[in-house]
């Protein structure tokens, strides 16, 4: 049985653009097909202070994973894509006390899946704080809307 992922990408370091690039590659290769992709979205950071922007994206895709080995997945490609370390969350996406976000080679959110609710301490879907974020939301509804004109 297959499933619909929505993914968000972001980079801030090195060739950004390409980060993307990579980490798109890698969703094909082990999670499984992307359908679409966002065009890429120019973003200051959010929630920290850093002279690096970010490259954002958002893409659409099929998986047969279950929403926790699409968990262990994206943190695979996260890491082989030179990801270090990840801020500590509460429930609610929150960042926990002594926590900051960081400059980040790659940091792939899962968005959505199917209609799917998932409510534990590292796995929340739909991810909490991504009405928030106007480089999720403008990239996941350019996709969405997309997805709506080929259906008429």
């Amino acid at each position: 049985m297959t499933h619909t992922a929505y993914l968000g990408l972001g980079s801030n370091l090195g060739n950004k653009q390409q980060n993307i690039g990579k980490a798109v590659e890698k969703i094909n290769e082990l999670i499984g097909t992307v359908e679409c992709q966002s065009a890429l979205f120019f973003s200051k950071p959010w929630g920290f202070s850093s002279d690096n922007d970010f490259v954002n994206a958002v893409v659409k895709c099929t998986t047969a994973l279950s929403p926790r080995e699409l968990l262990h997945a994206v943190q695979k490609i996260e890491k082989e894509l030179g990801k270090t370390t990840k801020s500590r969350k509460n429930i609610n996406g929150r960042l926990l006390k002594g926590e900051s976000y960081r400059d980040r080679i790659i940091d792939i959110d899962i968005l959505l899946y199917d209609d799917l609710m998932v409510n534990e301490p590292d796995l929340q879907i739909p991810h909490p704080l991504m009405a928030e974020r106007d480089f999720v939301m403008v990239p996941l509804r350019e996709i969405q809307e997309n997805e709506k004109n080929e259906a008429q």
